[in-house]
């Protein structure tokens, strides 16, 4: 089983107000636990998304499966692990039991089954491919619950390699009005003062604010076959999430616009409240959404006008 983290962005604002986005790609069995941690905005592959085949054939080119395979006991859990034969036949099992499903699912498409529910049965062993955005803070947390001996064991690996690669990553320094975009290169930046160029009803940061979206609502540089997206597709799936649910007055999809945002600016500052905490007054406080107070995420942006436009 694959466990991946990589550091897509890193970025530190004027005030020391330091946020990372990452792609992780992790056991699919624990995503539920990692969903409980509400400070990271997040987006993830969605199974009624991928193709079927391209799901099976990443199964039985990496099986997903636990790291550790603990002995039955009372309580949450698993101390000491299996050994000898006993060992050997639980990840035999295992396998056998994913091969079980992939048949059955390869059934369910022959039969025309979508695949938001054929999908389903193959989960256990499969592999989700996640990007999320958090502070420091959110991180510290983390860490303190899920690198810590009473967390699951995959939790645990799943957090130290969060861990290392905090510590292998240097943050770029954010000024006020810049922003941090996860997922846009400096490559693009030439692909968009060309876009632009043909098409001036856009701004150069309204297109990499798009691009950047896109790519968080994929969880990819690229579309789900694998090719390379264009600006073309990164702002048609924009305008389907957003713009178009704005104008429609639909529920926009807000949660890929959560990974983008600048630095705030701070009125004034008093030190430290009387619990530790920081009792700087935010220049527009409140806009910072599950990052908290000092930048300004990109969906606060949006959502407020909108609002401001039906006004």
């Amino acid at each position: 089983m694959s466990f991946r983290i990589e550091v897509i962005a890193d970025s530190i604002t004027p005030d020391g107000i330091r946020v990372l986005t990452f792609q992780a790609r992790y056991w699919r069995a624990i995503h539920s636990e990692f969903m409980t941690h509400r400070a990271f905005a997040r987006n993830a592959s969605s199974s009624r998304a991928k193709p079927v085949k391209r799901i099976i054939r990443e199964i039985l080119d990496d099986m997903a499966m636990p790291v550790h395979w603990g002995a039955n006991r009372p309580g949450m859990q698993a101390k000491e692990e299996l050994t000898g034969w006993r060992l050997k036949v639980a990840k035999a099992t295992w396998r056998a039991a994913g091969y079980a499903a992939i048949a059955f699912a390869r059934v369910m498409i022959a039969i025309g089954l979508h695949k938001q529910v054929a999908n389903r049965i193959i989960e256990p062993w499969s592999h989700i491919d996640v990007v999320f955005t958090t502070t420091m803070d959110g991180l510290e947390n983390f860490f303190s619950l899920r690198d810590h001996p009473d967390a699951q064991p995959e939790m645990q690996v799943l957090a130290k390699l969060v861990k290392l690669a905090v510590n292998k990553s240097r943050p770029r320094e954010l000024r006020v009005g810049e922003w941090h975009l996860p997922y846009f290169r400096e490559e693009d930046i030439v692909r968009v003062k060309e876009y632009v160029a043909a098409n001036p009803e856009f701004d150069d940061l309204w297109v990499a604010q798009a691009i950047s979206a896109a790519r968080c609502a994929r969880v990819s540089y690229s579309n789900h076959d694998g090719t390379q997206t264009t600006i073309d597709e990164d702002i048609a799936l924009f305008r389907r999430l957003i713009v178009d649910k704005i104008e429609s007055g639909d529920p926009i999809h807000a949660s890929p616009t959560e990974h983008q945002f600048t630095p705030d600016e701070p009125l004034r500052d008093f030190g430290e409240g009387t619990g530790g905490e920081s009792a700087i007054v935010w220049r527009q406080s409140g806009m910072g959404g599950n990052l908290g107070d000092g930048v300004i995420q990109l969906r606060k942006v949006i959502e407020k006008d909108a609002a401001a436009s039906r006004n």
